[in-house]
């Protein structure tokens, strides 16, 4: 009759823990990793996702088709901004970030929206949508209470909705394409009826693609301000015949993010004035 040997047998069930154990942190280790890469809430900007899912080539913006006039987009990453040097560049405009999800206020706002109007510049504001944590009307009532409204003063532009790729997660934010639409129209509408301006829509193709269906049903009431950061803006979102602003870098002069508005800079004043 065999004798049982139960130090022998705790052992090999001690070593089977330990195998098993190490091949789960091999398994989380990446997932892990990519977490820690993710940036804090609130931490957002525009274009942030463009060169990782887009990348950039050719010399930026230099095939526009019609007279364009010089823009930049900033955020808390920029901090305290040199308005006086933007201007004597020859930038004329500006919007600056005022908020993100429903949990976030750009704390470089005053000085940088303030600071804009200060040296000329027509302005406006920016909200870095987050899809998954509130619904649109809540973001664009939240946006609206905390810089982005718009008055007609011939200097401020009307409110921007940033929807891009999630810095934070999928990058659809989880929702379907017909979700993701329904949301949008939901934060439009709601902006709409605060401000009496349609929002313009920030994104770039392959992102509107990927998470409406390339939905076609803004481009006759929306402007569109398209990011790509190469030589000429490509393919433009369905429903949209033409781009109203051009991000084509993140590597400009004195601040990264420059853009061409399509026009001349009465073009800007126009959409200033509604």
């Amino acid at each position: 009759m065999p004798v049982r040997r139960p130090g022998v047998r705790r052992s090999r069930f001690t070593a089977a823990g330990v195998l098993l154990a190490a091949l789960s942190l091999l398994v989380t280790l990446p997932s892990a990793a990519h977490a820690a890469d993710r940036p804090e809430r609130g931490e957002a900007y525009m274009g942030m996702g463009v060169i990782e899912h887009d990348g950039q080539s050719g010399a930026p913006g230099v095939s526009p088709l019609a007279e364009q006039t010089e823009g930049v987009d900033v955020s808390s990453h920029q901090g305290n901004v040199d308005w006086g040097a933007l201007w004597n560049s020859g930038v004329k405009w500006s919007y600056v970030k005022a908020t993100e999800g429903t949990y976030y206020r750009n704390e470089y706002f005053s000085q940088q929206y303030t600071g804009s109007y200060n040296v000329g510049m027509i302005r406006g504001s920016y909200h870095f949508a987050t899809p998954n944590t509130t619904s649109g009307a809540a973001q664009a009532n939240f946006f609206v209470d905390n810089g982005g409204g718009w008055s007609r003063d011939g200097k401020t532009l009307p409110g921007v909705l940033d929807i891009e790729w999630n810095p934070y997660g999928d990058q659809c934010y989880g929702l379907s394409q017909s979700a993701m639409v329904n949301w949008i129209r939901d934060f439009t509408n709601t902006y709409k009826a605060r401000t009496g301006r349609d929002a313009v829509i920030y994104t770039a193709t392959s992102w509107w693609t990927a998470c409406t269906g390339n939905y076609a049903g803004f481009g006759s009431t929306n402007p569109l301000w398209v990011a790509r950061y190469a030589s000429s803006v490509g393919t433009l979102p369905a429903g949209w015949g033409f781009y109203t602003i051009w991000q084509y870098t993140s590597t400009g002069p004195i601040v990264g993010d420059h853009n061409h508005f399509n026009g001349a800079y009465d073009r800007v004043q126009a959409l200033a004035n509604g």
